[in-house]
């Protein structure tokens, strides 16, 4: 990486203005290889998981619990990014979050490690909880290495950035999936801790190149504050304790006392916090109408999650025991089918960018609400696709590996096509009382999906039979469709945010 680093134009003064990174701030390479090293652990750890929960080597659990199991580990990472946040904005500051959330990963990585079912979960906990820390306050202190939201370099750093993630995503699963699958399952485990080491190691050595204001905590707690959520917190810690204790010592305990509470918090909370937002009388009328657009929205995304992150269990276990994995004789691991979605999207990104511009010059450029709608159409489209090998499968064959990736190519278009104008119109559309908040108001859309998943396993659902998959991709086109028919009244709501 050094090799790509050289003498700046920026102006003096700047965070990095000694050197630069690819023409940013020379702090985007600290934060930049940060996030690769943090997304190479937590993809690779996230292709082993629903593999090692139903192998007989591993956990052998039924393919309905590694899904639920799965769902509300990925609902968690992005229900604790709220927290996380809030621990950078009023306790820590985000520098000091992000390298104590690398600890937490490294040390949920390395209890994964440990050949040990007991141990297993609470690994899990700590991964989700280090991620949640993390993965706000990172994005945060990216931006702080400009001037303002009106420096010209901003929107390409923070595209400098996300192909860290999707480089860290790519590589993850064909190196730590072939080691976990072939070798052993700890030995992968161990190899994500390694990586977390790397990339807490690198930012520490190199945070002092990032802004002065990444040590700052924006808003800290006042004494009074600090005891009252220190009080809550401990009284709320005691009631899990005694109540688990209860259930654990009387001999009621399943697995599911843990789970069911889970998915229902991530199905509750997006929830609370939209009527919470939605319910403030601060808001002015036209506030208080994008809310009731950014509804919409919010619940069409939450139904593109619910399928689209089935791609790393449903998919995966699908893969696993009904799949022919191999590509002209050449067999491959199943977790490697977890890098075809992020080398689709750095081939396709750049790709989408140049059309959507192209069009925009010519006046064609399709509105948020056509893009929206055409993402949740494609992901139910992919789930329709599904229908295909599943019965290959049930009629007793093997279904080709290339079926997985025309899957895998439809669910990517179709986030390319949400994703990005999700994250766009959240930010439009933010209330100026909660502007910093709307970003985990989004990432709780993934929250309510992933739960939703988790409580359709709970319940006993399989999620690889050709009636629920046909009709999680009916629900999807119709949410598609429902979105694009009432695009009018969606618009009005809007005002002027287009």
């Amino acid at each position: 990486m050094a090799s790509s680093l050289t003498k700046g134009s920026v102006t003096p003064g700047t965070p990095g203005s000694e050197t630069s990174f690819f023409g940013h701030p020379r702090g985007l390479a600290t934060l930049f290889m940060t996030e690769m090293w943090e997304r190479f652990s937590y993809y690779g750890m996230r292709a082993l998981l629903p593999l090692y929960l139903v192998a007989p080597g591993g956990l052998h659990l039924s393919a309905a619990t590694a899904t639920a199991i799965y769902s509300v580990y990925v609902s968690l990472v992005y229900l604790l990014a709220m927290p996380g946040g809030w621990f950078g904005d009023r306790v820590w500051g985000p520098r000091k979050t992000v390298a104590v959330a690398g600890g937490v990963i490294m040390l949920g990585h390395l209890t994964l490690a440990l050949p040990s079912s007991g141990t297993f979960y609470a690994g899990l906990g700590l991964v989700a909880i280090g991620s949640g820390l993390l993965k706000a306050n990172i994005s945060t202190m990216v931006g702080h290495l400009y001037s303002g939201p009106d420096d010209p370099r901003r929107d390409g750093g923070f595209t400098v950035f996300y192909m860290g993630i999707n480089l860290g995503a790519f590589a993850a699963p064909l190196i730590i999936g072939t080691i976990g699958e072939n070798v052993n399952w700890h030995f992968g485990f161990a190899l994500a801790a390694l990586g977390m080491a790397l990339g807490l190691a690198q930012f520490l050595i190199g945070s002092r190149h990032l802004a002065e204001r990444s040590s700052v905590v924006p808003t800290p707690l006042s004494a009074e504050e600090k005891s009252s959520t220190l009080r809550k917190a401990a009284v709320w810690a005691g009631i899990a304790v005694v109540f688990y204790a209860i259930v654990g010592f009387t001999g009621h305990y399943t697995l599911n006392w843990i789970l069911v509470p889970l998915t229902l918090l991530g199905v509750i909370i997006p929830v609370m916090v939209l009527t919470r937002i939605k319910r403030d009388k601060d808001l002015d009328r036209t506030e208080q109408k994008s809310m009731s657009a950014y509804i919409w929205f919010f619940v069409a995304a939450a139904v593109f999650w619910m399928i689209y992150d089935q791609g790393g269990s449903t998919l995966s276990i699908f893969a696993d025991s009904s799949a022919e994995n191999s590509v002209l004789g050449w067999d491959f691991p199943v977790s490697w089918y977890q890098s075809v979605n992020p080398v689709l999207i750095m081939a396709l990104a750049p790709v989408f960018a140049w059309f959507w511009l192209a069009l925009n010059r010519r006046g064609k450029e399709p509105s948020t609400i056509v893009k929206f709608s055409s993402g949740l159409v494609l992901v139910g489209a992919s789930f329709f696709l599904f229908l295909a090998p599943l019965s290959i499968a049930e009629g007793g064959h093997k279904a080709a590996a290339l079926w997985l990736v025309a899957i895998y190519f439809v669910q990517t278009v179709g986030e390319l096509l949400l994703s990005p104008v999700g994250l766009s119109v959240t930010t439009k559309m933010a209330p100026a009382k909660y502007a910093s908040q709307m970003m985990g108001v989004w990432f709780l859309a993934v929250t309510a999906g992933d739960a939703t998943t988790g409580l359709l396993s709970i319940a006993g659902v399989d999620l690889n039979k050709t009636g629920v998959v046909a009709l999680e991709a009916t629900l999807a086109v119709v949410a598609g469709v429902a979105v694009w028919m009432y695009r009018g009244k969606v618009k009005e709501l809007m005002g002027s945010v287009r």
